[in-house]
């Protein structure tokens, strides 16, 4: 069974990312990227599956962790009865090869270590020839399925069955370092690596990409931590940024509500663009404008919510039976059937993230507007069109009141950005076109008896995506329509103190089934309180949902209140990049729409 999904740590390379758990299970890999098939999927089901676990003898060790500063380099401190160590745990950021380093280092004592390796390729559907590849002095397993191949070295392992076991004692000042590296299986595994360089070059790099990190307000730390993961989830050498690490852990435990962020949504790229803008970086924003530009190539027309990580555009949903689930949840899906949906809201997104770069003076290449004009136009001529909204609903297409915002939205950065930036475009025609949608939305988008913006026209039920209209310059947070809207969430989606995305009874979505609440949307509301002065509240909600965070400071996407359990896929950009703006916003920065209205 594998652990709580709070209890894993991240490891990444900005390529790909293994998932550990307090009690030294690697238990989700896949590689070379985040999208590729796993290597380790006990995650997903149980040991079987695939894992490496590395953990000492004895079954009464205490385990405690941390990451090294700024790093994701992972400390395992393990106390037993014969003494104390560490294991330090990382992947390397290079630039040629992809690997796991686990290094065992003695503190004091004595202490026996057990690490069990079973390897299952392509979502557990591949067993892989192995065979000892090594020497008595420098022992190695090599394993390899189709085209794939893993050498690990360090630790003689003995086969038991379809499960290698090794064991080793580690005293005070010793190390021992265990690899797993991967490869192409026609290729020649690659030489030993140098342990000293690669652990100093990894730290380095992480801490040196934090040291440019600039906040102001209060929490830095969660702030310094969520930017972090917000960079380990972006691919250093396309600039896709992928929404999460996992498939298919469960929205609602024991559920079917299971679903691959393995890709790069637009959506949520463009507001982790923003994120990373505000806090001083811009080559950031620069490497994924490039990966835009070409990732949509081709008619504005075929503009998908979502891409693979170098651009891809096939990412069919499909269902797995080799892997059972996280405790049971099926299906386990690989790719993603939202990408064929039309969500009316991406575009805006992506525009008002653009802006955002263009306002912090990163200079627009020779494509990079012509893609936004032409963006503009897919925008209007899509405007007739109901669509299935942010939430990816799987029920009937809807005129959704926030994808109707954020439509506004990115013609309103088109007219400013000729008003205001001297750029070509037809600003006459599209302020008539944003003026249009406006006089829609306030007629159709807010209830005429209650007087706050519903979450589709005709619809008298709320939306927490209702909070971004503030944020995008709409309104202010302190319009009457919006302080009604908050008051209705407050009635209708407040569960345990935190917020649902929508009441999933009310069948808009299609699916079966309920889930926990949605920890990106908390944050929102937190910003919406710190805008309209409910300081006392705002902080209250804040320490409330960074309690949510594990150890290290991870959030998965939504919160299990009543068991006290992170729930959905992990660790999840959404809820870190909320995290930050939420910070920004108790120390008082507005955000994006600070100068719109």
């Amino acid at each position: 069974m594998p652990a709580p999904i709070e209890d894993y740590a991240l490891l990444s390379d900005c390529r790909t990312g293994a998932l550990v758990s307090l009690e030294g299970s690697i238990d989700w890999l896949c590689l070379p990227r985040f999208d590729s098939p796993s290597l380790f999927g006990a995650l997903l089901g149980a040991p079987v599956n695939g894992c490496w676990s590395l953990r000492p003898a004895d079954d009464t060790a205490v385990p405690h962790r941390h990451y090294i500063s700024d790093t994701f380099i992972l400390v395992t401190r393990w106390e037993t009865a014969g003494g104390v160590a560490e294991v330090h745990e990382f992947m390397p950021l290079h630039p040629r090869r992809t690997e796991v380093v686990r290094r065992i280092v003695g503190i004091s004592g004595e202490v026996d270590f057990v690490t069990e390796l079973r390897l299952h390729f392509d979502y557990s559907r591949r067993l892989p020839w192995v065979r000892q590849v090594g020497t008595p002095e420098e022992p190695a397993l090599r394993g390899s399925a189709g085209p794939e191949a893993v050498i690990v070295r360090g630790v003689r392992l003995v086969a038991e069955d379809h499960l290698h076991r090794g064991a080793f004692t580690i005293a005070a000042g010793e190390t021992r370092d265990l690899t797993l590296s991967w490869f192409p299986s026609h290729e020649h595994p690659p030489k030993p690596l140098d342990i000293e360089e690669a652990i100093a070059a990894t730290r380095s790099w992480w801490q040196g990409w934090a040291s440019g990190i600039e906040h102001d307000g209060p929490h830095r730390d969660e702030v310094v931590r969520s930017l972090l993961v917000l960079r380990a989830l972006t691919n250093k050498d396309t600039g896709g940024i992928v929404a999460a690490a996992t498939t298919s852990l469960p929205e609602q435990f024991g559920g079917s509500r299971n679903w691959d962020y393995r890709f790069v949504w637009l959506r949520d790229a463009a507001l982790t663009l923003e994120a990373l803008i505000s806090h001083g970086f811009l080559e950031e924003a620069h490497h994924w404008r490039r990966w835009l530009l070409r990732a949509v190539a081709g008619e504005p027309s075929e503009v998908q919510i979502m891409y693979g990580i170098a651009g891809e555009r096939d990412l069919l949903e499909r269902e797995l039976t080799s892997l059972p689930g996280y405790e049971g949840a099926a299906p386990v899906r690989i790719g993603n059937g939202a990408v064929d949906q039309y969500q009316g809201d991406v575009i805006g997104e992506v525009l008002v993230a653009l802006e955002a770069a263009r306002i912090a003076c990163l200079e627009e290449g020779d494509f990079s507007w012509p893609l936004q004009r032409a963006l503009i136009e897919q925008v209007i001529a899509s405007i007739d069109r109901p669509d299935n909204g942010i939430w990816e609903i799987r029920g009937e297409p809807q005129w959704f009141t926030h994808s109707r915002v954020m439509m506004w939205a990115a013609v309103d950065r088109g007219v400013r950005a000729v008003r205001e930036h001297g750029l070509a475009g037809d600003a006459d025609r599209w302020e008539t076109v944003r003026d249009r949608l406006r006089a829609e939305i306030d007629e159709r988008g807010v209830d005429p008896d209650g007087g706050y913006f519903t979450q589709h026209y005709g619809s008298t039920e709320v939306d927490a995506s209702l909070l971004v209209l503030p944020q995008v310059g709409y309104c202010a947070p302190d319009d009457p329509r919006m302080l009604r809207t908050v008051e209705q969430m407050e009635r209708m989606l407040l569960r345990d103190g935190f917020l649902l995305r929508y009441r999933t009874e009310s069948g808009v979505d299609g699916l079966a089934g309920d889930e926990h609440p949605f920890i990106a949307c908390s944050f929102w509301l937190v910003e919406q309180y710190a805008a309209t002065g409910r300081s006392d509240e705002a902080r209250d909600l804040m320490a409330r949902l960074l309690a949510m965070t594990n150890d290290l400071g991870l959030l998965s996407e939504e919160y299990d209140v009543g068991n006290d359990r992170q729930a959905g896929n992990t660790p999840q950009a959404l809820s870190h990049l909320s995290l930050i703006r939420a910070a920004d916003a108790l120390a008082g920065h507005r955000g994006r729409a600070a100068d719109r209205r």
